[in-house]
């Protein structure tokens, strides 16, 4: 048996004991987890010897199984055992955020978390950081950026319009913009700050990490009542906005179950064949970044509409292959080796 499989399982009997008033029995347990008693014996054991008060008492005839009201009560309302254990585990999460002052305030606040868990659940958090780990990419370093996120954290918080320079990577340009901070956004590994900008005369997205300069000014703004940033950026297949485009693309059953797993995008349908493969319906803002996800599926994906999407993969598919076709172009330096490129490729 795996050994996540085995904590998890523990970790949801130590959620039940917790929760319970009078116990459990090993047979309540083994049907709530869906295993074998015995199996539960197993975990039960394995969870007094790390540590955990837990004891057996016969009630109407029936074993039931306990944890110690005092353990119950050490944990300081309103957080219970479980939450404040589920909140320590996120930190692997929260890695991303390294440099910053958000995350500086986590590990302080999981420091006091550490320190607030009985001895028990401390020795039952060293077994799962072994086991457990959450990888998060790809991702940027923002400890240079430190001050400009702190300074639009702090202009959002206060409702000030900021006066930014700012590089636009498609353009390959800076330009001045004054912006109303509405929301630090986090997505796919960057920060972005969403905002109107009076420049455009409407609600823009910017890559925090393009601002090169940032000046807070005294002038006060309001949020719009109607603004939601759910439904701002939940027409995007990811960050870039565009008009509504209705796509519709096939994918090999090879990969079907790949797509099927999860949510893509909120509007989503999918479709499923009689030859295993699957028919995925979206209606997304622009075209931009849903062309890159479809590309990343290779042959085995394929755009049935719109045309003019088919249009563009094609044309991307046929630059590929004329790329690929060509020979490698020789560098200057005869004595380049490419196999040092890959670290893979290393012996």
């Amino acid at each position: 048996m795996a050994r996540g499989d085995q904590l998890g399982r523990q970790w949801k009997i130590i959620q039940t004991l917790i929760s319970s008033k009078i116990g459990k029995s090993a047979a309540d347990l083994a049907q709530d987890l869906e295993c074998n008693p015995r199996t539960i014996y197993r975990d039960l054991e394995a969870l007094q010897v790390a540590g955990f008060p837990i004891y057996t008492d016969r009630v109407d005839g029936k074993n039931l199984w306990s944890l110690l009201d005092t353990v119950k009560h050490q944990i300081p309302v309103p957080f219970s055992l479980t939450e404040l254990m589920a909140l320590y585990f996120s930190r692997d999460m929260l890695k991303v955020f390294k440099d910053t002052a958000f995350y500086d305030s986590l590990v302080s606040l999981f420091e006091k978390v550490k320190t607030t868990l009985p001895p028990e659940s401390r020795k039952y958090l060293e077994n799962v950081e072994n086991t457990l780990h959450v990888g998060v990419k790809p991702y940027k370093k923002y400890g240079k950026f430190k001050g400009i996120l702190n300074q639009v954290n702090d202009a959002a918080v206060n409702r000030k319009s900021i006066e930014i320079v700012y590089f636009t990577m498609s353009r390959k340009k800076e330009s001045r913009r004054r912006v109303n901070p509405y929301r630090i956004w986090f997505f796919n590994g960057t920060f972005y700050l969403i905002g109107f900008c009076h420049k455009r005369n409407e609600v823009r997205i910017f890559a925090l990490d393009r601002i090169k300069m940032l000046h807070q000014t005294k002038e006060i703004f309001e949020i719009p009542e109607d603004f939601n940033l759910e439904k701002f950026v939940g027409s995007s297949f990811g960050v870039y906005q565009g008009e509504p485009v209705y796509i519709k693309v096939w994918f090999h059953a090879d990969i079907a179950g790949y797509i099927k797993e999860k949510i893509w995008h909120e509007s989503q349908q999918i479709h499923p064949q009689d030859d295993g493969s699957i028919i995925f319906e979206a209606e997304v803002a622009g075209t931009d970044e849903i062309r890159f996800w479809i590309m990343t599926w290779g042959s085995r994906a394929e755009v049935l509409a719109p045309e003019s999407l088919r249009e563009e993969i094609r044309a991307e598919a046929e630059a590929m292959v004329n790329r690929y076709g060509a020979p490698i172009v020789a560098e200057k330096s005869t004595s380049y080796d490419r196999s040092q490129d890959h670290p893979l490729q290393q012996r």
